[in-house]
């Protein structure tokens, strides 16, 4: 399932995710920083949702109370959550 998640508080403004039950592919982010966002969806291709967020959760990025991995975390669960109850 294509999931697009509006992201908060972060200089990326959407991410966009495939999900089949727990596991979490084709990950691509729209806009933030260039390097970090081919390399967040890289790293985390193939994983479940429970391995990204023990990953990702909790990042923060400067002074900011989050970043564009805890909001990948927050995507995948809420498409989780979505493609359940669906």
């Amino acid at each position: 399932m294509e999931y697009i998640y509006k992201t908060k508080g972060t200089c990326s403004t959407q991410i966009k995710l495939n999900i089949d039950g727990d596991v979490v592919t084709d990950v691509s982010f729209t806009g933030g920083c260039n390097g970090n966002l081919k390399a967040i969806p890289a790293l985390v291709n193939g994983l479940t949702v429970d391995e990204i967020e023990k990953k990702l959760s909790g990042i923060t990025c400067g002074f900011k109370q989050t970043s564009c991995g805890d909001q990948l975390a927050k995507a995948c669960r809420e498409a989780y959550e979505c493609q359940k109850n669906a």
